[in-house]
């Protein structure tokens, strides 16, 4: 079964050059990983939500704050392992020490029969578009290609 998310790439001028906003994973898996441990903020898809839908709501939930107001720039999907990623770009800044972030539950260390909450993000940050590259999961470095070349910037 294909399981499909949603989720926003925020980009913002910052001094003349533009940056995105990357999330660092949160949970032990990536807790001492930097480089391939970034992710746009997204999510899965409710049974009858729309994409574009789903991707402000999971804003939302994974960083606590309110989802930017378009206009939004379909960036199309991407195919990260089992999932169907659909990504929009946004023009928005914001203070990444603003955020407050979901959690997720899971049993840790495994097989302890401990459950303990993670944030999904741990912390937010912007990059510039070669450093975005560099920390972002592999299966997501499309959607930095596809803004490059969509998103005037």
């Amino acid at each position: 079964m294909t399981i499909e998310s949603a989720g926003l790439l925020l980009y913002r001028r910052h001094e003349g050059a533009a940056e995105v906003l990357l999330g660092h994973m949160g949970g032990p898996f990536w807790a001492r990983k930097d480089l391939g441990a970034w992710s746009i903020p997204k999510g899965e898809i409710e049974p009858g939500e729309e994409p574009l839908d789903c991707a402000l709501r999971e804003f939302t939930e994974e960083l606590g704050l309110p989802a930017p107001h378009g206009p939004y720039t379909e960036l199309g999907t991407i195919r990260q392992s089992r999932k169907i990623v659909h990504v929009w770009a946004v023009e928005h800044d914001l203070d990444p020490s603003t955020i407050e972030p979901g959690t997720f539950t899971m049993t840790w260390p495994p097989k302890s029969g401990r459950e303990q909450d993670f944030p999904e993000i741990e912390r937010v940050a912007w990059f510039s578009p070669d450093e975005a590259y560099e920390r972002i999961v592999a299966g997501q470095r499309e959607l930095l290609d596809r803004w490059a070349q969509s998103v005037p910037h």
